[in-house]
């Protein structure tokens, strides 16, 4: 069983506990999880939860893979399954499927474990061929350390290829301000 709105809810309300800032920026989410409609299937237009993984290497490098249908580098996430019961376990899903990371190499950024680091709200264009409106996804983005060295593993069906961005090239803006805040208060 998915996510429920209740566990959606509880989890952006203590994100925004953390970035008061973006309350407005999480409008259109809130709206959504307001409705009848299940917000974590991917058929609910205007928009529909999504999930992703930042991971962090030894090195402060933030792992990213180059997404075949979209074309560009991104985290590794997506839509949510009826599997995943919460947030969190969609990402390390997605990540698994993506990059062949199991959740066991992973840890959780200190005090992360179950608020994302960043919500994003972003729109994606319309897919006729898959018969997809332009709609939004309200991103939930989740924070891990790889834990050693870990071979990564590509599904070629839906990632080309990957490579590891220090925190200032990462391509979310929002996750690489938020990464080097974070790296700066636990280097001092």
């Amino acid at each position: 069983m998915p996510p429920s709105r209740t566990h959606i809810r509880n989890v952006t309300a203590a994100y925004l506990v953390r970035h008061p800032d973006e309350q407005e920026a999480l409008q259109p989410l809130r709206e959504a999880l307001a409705r009848r409609e299940d917000p974590t299937s991917r058929k609910t237009y205007p928009g529909h939860v999504t999930c992703s993984a930042i991971v962090v290497d030894r090195h402060d490098r933030v792992l990213h893979i180059h997404h075949r249908i979209l074309g560009k580098d991104l985290l590794p996430g997506g839509h949510i399954e009826t599997a995943d019961t919460t947030l969190p376990d969609a990402a390390l899903r997605e990540l698994q499927e993506e990059a062949d990371v199991p959740s066991s190499a992973l840890a959780t950024l200190n005090g992360y474990a179950d608020i994302p680091l960043d919500i994003d709200v972003h729109d994606i264009a319309a897919n006729p061929d898959r018969g997809e409106p332009a709609h939004h996804h309200y991103d939930f983005r989740f924070a891990f350390h790889l834990l050693g060295g870990r071979k990564i593993h590509l599904q070629p069906e839906e990632v080309t290829d990957f490579q590891w961005l220090p925190f200032l090239e990462v391509t979310a803006p929002a996750i690489a301000s938020k990464l080097a805040l974070l790296h700066r208060s636990t280097s001092s």
